[in-house]
């Protein structure tokens, strides 16, 4: 059974406020929630004297402090928007950062904000990172074959197994093997850049200057050139007409090439290879999505596991070599989902 989630103390939140009190010396502060995300981290906004400020509670049995740091000095050298480490306990899990605001991506579409210069933005910021952070990238662990892998393995242990009841036999798991081993081909055939990996419409902020506002990037690594736009493009939080995503697309690699990064092929082995690495993204978040829910008791991402499933079967789909996988999902996967959503929203 997942976690109770009932009210409870909390001590963390205590020991949080202390530290900004007394350590810190802001006196007088309020601390309220600001974000929570799919890991153990939260985000709560403090206002005091020293203005809106966001503070971070990562216990330290549970996260490391570490790359976040890392990764937001790295990115912010290279003249991105993220947020700045005014403050840190690594001991404690805290951090006293500068505020990035409260309308992510999502939100300003949600409100009718123009949908093209944003993802133009969002797209000028990637290619910086991708073009200018060659240095940082060699300082990332690698997404390589057996990262690739690993994350595949979520589908089936977490999705297949506790979603669905149905953890596959020999030969299904065979199925999935061969099929990760197509994707993980696909990944790194690509130039291997710095990727943010959850480059997605909630961890961009809009921002008056400076736009976007880059949150949520501790776990950057070295890997394909197409992962950080299929988060971006294929996110798991809304869709876009595949028209409109294979225009963006291209104007991505239009710059991208303009910008002297080594993009191979023609266009439509770019867009296969954002495929397929779509794919493998995907497949990895109806596992992380299940095991949210099943294991942490975060209910609130079963609700997109829909959308998810759609990108692979579109995936899947469109291309020959994905064909038996593509039937085992459309035989034994789609069937059994509509039960499983409904048994796991009902609880």
């Amino acid at each position: 059974m997942p976690p109770d989630t009932a009210a409870r103390p909390d001590p963390r939140l205590a020991l949080l406020e202390h530290w900004l009190e007394k350590d810190l010396q802001l006196h007088g502060s309020t601390v309220e929630p600001a974000s929570a995300d799919a890991s153990f981290r939260r985000y709560f906004r403090v206002r005091s004297g020293r203005g809106t400020l966001i503070a971070m509670d990562a216990p330290p049995d549970r996260e490391d402090l570490g790359p976040f740091i890392g990764v937001a000095r790295a990115l912010g050298a290279l003249g991105v928007t993220v947020p700045e480490v005014l403050e840190q306990d690594r001991a404690r899990g805290f951090l006293l950062m500068t505020d990035l605001g409260s309308t992510h991506y999502l939100a300003a579409f949600a409100a009718g904000g123009d949908v093209d210069r944003l993802y133009r933005d969002a797209t000028a910021a990637l290619l910086r990172i991708q073009a200018d952070g060659r240095a940082a990238a060699a300082a990332l662990p690698p997404y390589d074959r057996a990262a690739l892998d690993r994350e595949v393995q979520l589908f089936p242990q977490w999705f297949l197994g506790r979603h669905l009841g149905a953890a596959p036999g020999a030969a299904e798991q065979g199925l999935i093997d061969r099929t990760s081993a197509v994707l993980a081909a696909s990944a790194l055939e690509q130039p291997q850049v710095f990727v943010h990996r959850d480059f997605h419409s909630r961890n961009l902020m809009v921002l008056p200057a400076g736009n976007p506002g880059i949150l949520d990037f501790q776990d950057a690594m070295r890997g394909a050139l197409t992962y950080d736009l299929v988060s971006l493009f294929k996110d798991c939080y809304i869709v876009w007409p595949r028209p409109r995503v294979l225009g963006w697309v291209s104007d991505y690699r239009r710059r991208a090439l303009a910008a002297g990064i080594a993009v191979p092929g023609d266009e439509a082995d770019f867009v296969r290879g954002f495929d397929l690495m779509g794919l493998q993204r995907h497949l990895k978040v109806l596992g992380i999505f299940a095991r949210l829910w099943y294991r942490d008791g975060k209910a609130g991402y079963l609700r997109d596991l829909p959308t998810v499933l759609e990108y692979v079967l579109e995936a899947t789909a469109a291309y020959g070599e994905l064909g038996e996988f593509d039937r085992f999902l459309r035989d034994a996967v789609v069937p059994a989902f509509p039960a499983a959503q409904a048994r796991a929203l009902g609880a």
